[in-house]
């Protein structure tokens, strides 16, 4: 999957960043920025949920963008939305897809 990227349609964010609003963060990014224990921890995530939201910390000294793309590049996953310091990431699972996106 490296260097795969997920490439989604208007109608498709949409629809995902409307599924994203209902859904708490899962994955907390602190002080120490993304570590490989984060990367793990989201890769896990993604291949169970499909769609996750994640948040930025105050006390992480990176730039929230940066973190978003980072992440996402690291997952090969698909940065759905930024707002604040929150973003969503959506990756198709693997084994059990769960989420139908519209054509």
């Amino acid at each position: 999957m490296a260097g795969e990227e997920t490439i989604l349609t208007g109608k498709q964010k949409r629809y995902l960043r409307g599924r994203g609003s209902t859904i708490d963060p899962i994955l907390l990014v602190g002080k120490g920025g993304i570590v490989p224990g984060i990367i793990q921890q989201a890769d896990d995530a993604l291949e169970a949920r499909e769609l996750i939201k994640v948040r930025i910390l105050k006390n992480c000294l990176e730039d929230r963008d940066g973190v978003a793309r980072e992440l996402s590049k690291q997952t090969d996953a698909a940065l759905v939305q930024v707002i604040g310091h929150t973003f969503l990431l959506y990756r198709p699972a693997v084994k059990n897809p769960q989420i139908q996106l519209p054509q």
